[in-house]
């Protein structure tokens, strides 16, 4: 679920509110009861949790008999 900011056009205060995508935007400050208006963030953009990512995690069975072909042409014409 995304969070939202906010904005009161009455008594500026500024918040965020934890809300489902399917759920309508507030309408009145939580501090003054006045009218609200919903803000365009950036966001968060995207965050790795965990012990790490690697690239060999996702990798298609296919592409690793192509990899040993590559490897073996940069060998051959190495030498």
């Amino acid at each position: 679920m995304p969070t939202y900011e906010y904005l009161c056009e009455n008594c500026g205060y500024q918040f965020e509110e934890f809300q489902k995508i399917t759920d309508p935007p507030l309408s009145k400050c939580p501090k003054c009861g006045g009218k609200v208006r919903r803000l365009i963030s950036g966001g968060a953009g995207l965050i790795f949790k965990g012990s790490g990512f690697y690239i060999t995690d996702y990798k298609r069975k296919e592409s690793k008999s192509k990899d040993k072909e590559n490897n073996k042409k940069k060998e051959k014409s190495s030498s």
